[in-house]
């Protein structure tokens, strides 16, 4: 057998030629990189965002991102894009990183005080639709889910040449319409993070108190003049439905905000 094997192995290699010995190099070459990353050379591909930003506009991009957010930050009194101050007084309510209103002033922009400068106002009532149904204040629109409020945002139609307020709220403002402000915010935010600190919704603020509060004080304004609470045994099968239609965001919101220290409090700069 030995012998036999030697013979073999001279005349099968003596048989071969140079164009199949090439052949079989290359093949065993390709065999070899199956399975592996192949070269950077896919790796590397030029893509559109390489060849549309130099590092010269990414650097001011950048730098230009950095002075909005300071100067959202030490000055307070201007909408969430920089462009304005506000229009309404705003207070230090519990959520100190939302404008919040008094119900005071909210019954004065129903009135009309501040229509020279609100263009167009909504009013974003987030408690669950039999609470709404209940008693709500004039003209207010009830979103109580992230869809709802997804669906708001996609919809409008807005311009910076008008001056569209939100203003939110719940049965308190305590948990409901403070997360659907920052919900929406963090859409819009989304939407236009390519144009920092750009957004289709600059202006908004939370009722203090909520809809319990306004209703104390303002019911003149409230249609039907009557509240009704989110717990009340009547309605405990509506809460759990609701509660259950909700769930996507009844356990918090992670928005995608920055944040900045001003002394003691830290407030987003929405």
């Amino acid at each position: 057998m030995a012998p036999h094997f030697v013979d073999f192995s001279v005349v099968d290699c003596e048989a071969f030629t140079r164009e199949p010995q090439e052949r079989c190099i290359r093949s065993k070459r390709h065999l070899e990189f199956d399975g592996l990353e192949k070269p950077s050379k896919r790796r590397r591909s030029v893509g559109c965002t390489d060849a549309a930003e130099t590092p010269v506009a990414k650097e001011r991009s950048i730098e230009s991102i950095i002075a909005a957010v300071e100067r959202l930050s030490t000055e307070p009194r201007l909408v969430a894009d920089g462009s304005r101050e506000n229009t309404l007084p705003t207070i230090s309510g519990k959520h100190k990183d939302l404008n919040a209103i008094t119900p005071e002033t909210m019954s004065r922009v129903l009135e009309g005080a501040y229509d020279d400068s609100v263009d167009q106002l909504t009013v974003i009532d987030c408690r669950y639709p039999y609470e709404f149904e209940g008693g709500h204040i004039k003209g207010a629109v009830n979103l109580f889910t992230k869809q709802a409020i997804k669906d708001f945002i996609h919809n409008s139609v807005t311009s910076s040449e008008k001056n569209h307020v939100l203003i939110f709220h719940c049965e308190f403002s305590s948990e409901r319409g403070p997360k659907m402000y920052r919900h929406l915010r963090s859409l819009d935010r989304e939407i236009n993070i390519d144009s920092y600190p750009k957004l289709n919704f600059p202006e908004m603020y939370l009722l203090e108190g909520g809809y319990k509060a306004f209703y104390e004080s303002e019911r003149s304004h409230c249609f039907p003049q009557s509240y009704k609470p989110m717990l009340q045994k009547e309605h405990s099968a509506d809460l759990r439905h609701f509660r259950i239609k909700s769930k996507s965001w009844a356990a918090g919101d992670n928005p995608l905000h920055r944040t900045c220290a001003s002394g003691n409090a830290t407030k987003l700069c929405f």
